[in-house]
C-alpha cells in the first residue's frame, strides 16, 4: 500500500441524540471519494475516536470499507495502552484495512525505547499490516523527534509518518533523513505545500472532508511541481483552512459539514458545538448545501 497523495481524516457524524449516524458517514465517504482523494482514515482525531465506543468502531470501519470504492482505507488504532492498540490493529487488519494510523502513546510519556517496543508489539499483533506513526504533540504531550523516529524506521511495518508537529524545521529534518521506501505525510492542511516542498509525499487532511476536489488539486499540483498553481490553490484555500481550526478540531469541521448538507454538527462531550462567530466565518466561505 502506498500512502502518497491526499488522504482524508474522516469526521464521524452523529445523530441529534449522539448516536453514530452511519447513513451520513457513508454519504461523507462517497463525497470524499467523488472529490478524488487517494484514501481515507477512519477513527482518527478528526473522527473523535477517543469518544467512540468499542462496538461502534467495527461498524464504522465496515461502513467505510463498503463505501470507499477504489480509495485506500486506513484505520486509526492508537491508544495510550499498547495492548489496546494491538487489539484494535489486529481487528482492523481482519476487517480488511490497508493500514493502521497509530498515534504515539499519550499521557504515559514513554521513552524512545518504550516507543520502539510499543510499535513492535502492534506490528506483531497484525503481521504485514503497514503502520503509519502519528506525531501530534499538541494532543499527546509527546514529540516524536527525528532521532526517536529513526528507531521506529527499523521496524519494516512502520511505513510512514503523519507529521503534525507544526514545526517545518522538524519536518524538513525528517525528510532529509527519510530512509528509502518510507513516506512522510503532512498532518496539517496549512503546511501541506511547504511540507511537500521539503520532501513530504502527501497530506492527511481535515479540509478534504469539506472540499476534497480542491484539496486534491492542491496536493497534486504541489507533488507534480506546478508551483504557481499550487501557490494559487493554497492561497485560495487558506482562509477555510484557518477557519476549520478556529476552535478545536473537529468542532468547526462539523459546522462546515452541516452547512454543506453532509451531516449534522453534533459532537460528543467533552467537545461542544461551534460558536456563532465560527459559524458566521464558515458561512462567508462555504455555500449552504453546497455538497448536498
Amino acid at each position: 500500500m502506498t500512502f502518497t497523495g491526499l488522504w482524508v481524516a474522516l469526521a464521524t457524524p452523529f445523530t441529534s441524540t449522539g448516536d453514530v449516524d452511519l447513513p451520513a458517514f457513508r454519504r461523507l465517504v462517497r463525497h470524499v471519494a467523488a472529490g478524488g482523494a487517494d484514501g481515507v482514515v477512519v477513527l482518527g482525531s478528526t473522527g473523535e475516536a477517543a469518544t467512540i465506543l468499542d462496538p461502534e468502531r467495527d461498524a464504522l470501519v465496515e461502513a467505510c470499507l463498503e463505501s470507499a470504492g477504489p480509495m485506500g482505507v486506513v484505520v486509526g488504532t492508537g491508544s495510550n495502552a499498547t495492548r489496546q492498540t494491538a487489539e484494535w490493529t489486529r481487528r482492523a487488519q481482519a476487517q480488511g484495512a490497508r493500514g493502521a494510523l497509530v498515534v504515539t502513546p499519550y499521557y504515559n510519556k514513554p521513552t524512545p525505547e518504550g516507543l520502539r517496543a510499543h510499535y513492535e508489539a502492534v506490528a506483531w499483533a497484525a503481521p504485514g499490516l503497514p503502520l503509519i506513526a502519528y506525531n501530534v504533540p499538541g494532543r499527546t504531550g509527546l514529540n516524536l523527534t527525528p532521532a526517536a523516529l529513526a528507531g521506529l524506521w527499523e521496524n519494516p511495518q512502520v511505513a510512514a509518518v503523519k507529521e503534525s508537529s507544526g514545526n517545518l524545521a522538524q519536518i524538513a529534518e525528517i525528510a532529509r533523513t527519510l530512509p528509502p521506501g518510507k513516506i512522510l505525510l503532512s498532518g496539517d492542511d496549512n503546511l501541506a505545500l511547504p511540507s511537500i516542498a521539503v520532501g513530504a509525499s502527501g497530506l492527511v487532511s481535515v479540509l478534504g472532508n469539506a472540499v476534497p476536489r480542491e484539496t486534491a488539486a492542491l496536493v497534486r499540483a504541489a507533488l507534480e511541481g506546478r508551483r504557481a498553481e499550487a501557490i494559487a490553490l493554497h492561497q485560495a484555500l487558506l482562509p477555510l483552512m484557518d477557519a476549520l481550526f478556529a476552535e478545536s478540531n473537529p468542532i468547526p469541521l462539523k459546522a462546515a459539514l452541516e452547512r454543506l448538507g453532509l451531516c449534522g454538527s453534533t459532537l460528543r462531550l467533552p467537545l461542544t458545538s461551534a460558536s456563532q462567530a465560527t459559524r458566521d466565518r464558515l458561512a462567508s466561505l462555504l455555500p449552504a448545501g453546497g455538497a448536498a
